[in-house]
């Protein structure tokens, strides 16, 4: 797998927006070239059982078999919807400094980590990246939206 991790949103930089994000930036992965992890930060965050809360991470890109294997489970037979717990558990690679994300974890999650966490699935499986065209409703000025989340609360991957 690789190692392309997008780096953490600049909250600093001039004309960024507070919470949008800059867009994804690649690292080096020694050969490939290929973004295939990408950083988010939840709009919540996920409490563990210590108290403690676990809001940055890295989703990966779906492979084919990442949305055909979770269909033969039976917990997805007796509720279709089980099949977004099982997509984002498998490629959801890092949350905070919790050891592994588990069903378990992304049940727990609060409702609108679990909607941000599926739009950004969607975003990055169906375009590649993290960011989104939208027009501003009141001028109609186009721009790009970076879905990832963030704004400044926290720092690169490397300094979680």
């Amino acid at each position: 797998m690789s190692a392309d991790v997008a780096t953490a949103p600049d909250a600093g930089s001039p004309g960024s927006v507070p919470g949008l994000g800059t867009g994804p930036v690649p690292v080096p992965s020694g050969g490939t070239g290929l973004q295939t992890e990408f950083w988010f930060e939840l709009p919540v965050g996920f409490e563990d059982d210590h108290g403690r809360v676990h809001r940055q991470g890295t989703m990966r890109l779906a492979r084919a078999r990442d949305e055909i294997t979770p269909l033969r489970d039976p917990r997805v037979r007796d509720n279709e919807a089980y099949l977004t717990v099982l997509l984002l558990a498998r490629t959801v690679t890092r949350l905070g400094d919790l050891p592994a994300v588990t069903t378990g974890i992304i049940e727990g999650l609060f409702t609108p980590d679990l909607a941000f966490l599926q739009d950004l699935y969607r975003q990055i499986n169906s375009a590649g990246t993290t960011t989104t065209p939208v027009a501003c409703p009141a001028c109609h000025e186009e721009f790009a939206v970076d879905l990832r989340g963030g704004g400044g609360s926290g720092g690169a991957p490397g300094e979680w």
